[in-house]
């Protein structure tokens, strides 16, 4: 009996550092495509706009892992990457479109009737909402959402391309992981 014991113990043991290998890498990858975002030189004409990769990694982990894996995946790539490279209002921004965005994604995953395009697209949106709105509450000035159009359209276009992006990926991998013996 205890010799059965101690196998499930380090089975989970083995399986919960495997998990966490993969949960730090992931978060690793997400930081490095915020920092690789932040070093790129486009500028789209409009403040505060950007591509999203780091988001790419919350899909896949949303789709490959789960919901709460994702969720530690991309809180810890908000909060690490907001001390190493930004600012507490960064963070602040980050962490409301972030959470709102995951939150939308979760939601609309979780009634299986869209496909992860879709689901991206809705992130990215949600995404710009939240840090307009957070950004009205912190400059008290409700005049800046007439700035939502043009950050509903950039939510759309960067969430299509993310989404794209985050479908190739994903079957891929599920095609490699079922090919491999991994």
């Amino acid at each position: 009996m205890k010799q059965k014991q101690q196998k499930e113990r380090e089975y989970l043991f083995c399986k919960n550092s495997k998990k966490a290998a993969m949960l730090g890498m992931f978060t690793a990858v997400a930081m490095i495509c915020s920092y690789i975002e932040a070093m790129i030189p486009v500028n789209f004409g409009i403040p505060g706009i950007k591509l999203g990769l780091a988001n790419l990694v919350v899909l896949l982990v949303l789709y490959m892992m789960g919901t709460k894996d994702a969720l530690i995946v991309s809180v810890l790539r908000i909060i690490l990457t907001g001390f190493l490279f930004g600012n507490l209002f960064g963070i602040l921004y980050s962490l409301a479109g972030g959470l709102l965005s995951f939150l939308v994604m979760w939601i609309l995953k979780r009634t299986g009737k869209l496909r992860i395009i879709s689901v991206s697209v809705a992130g990215g949106i949600s995404h710009n909402t939240g840090q307009l709105l957070v950004a009205a509450l912190v400059v008290e000035n409700y005049k800046i959402m007439y700035y939502i159009p043009v950050l509903l359209i950039a939510g759309f276009l960067t969430g299509l391309l993310i989404g794209i992006l985050s479908q190739e990926i994903v079957l891929r991998l599920q095609k490699f992981m079922k090919n491999s013996s991994v």
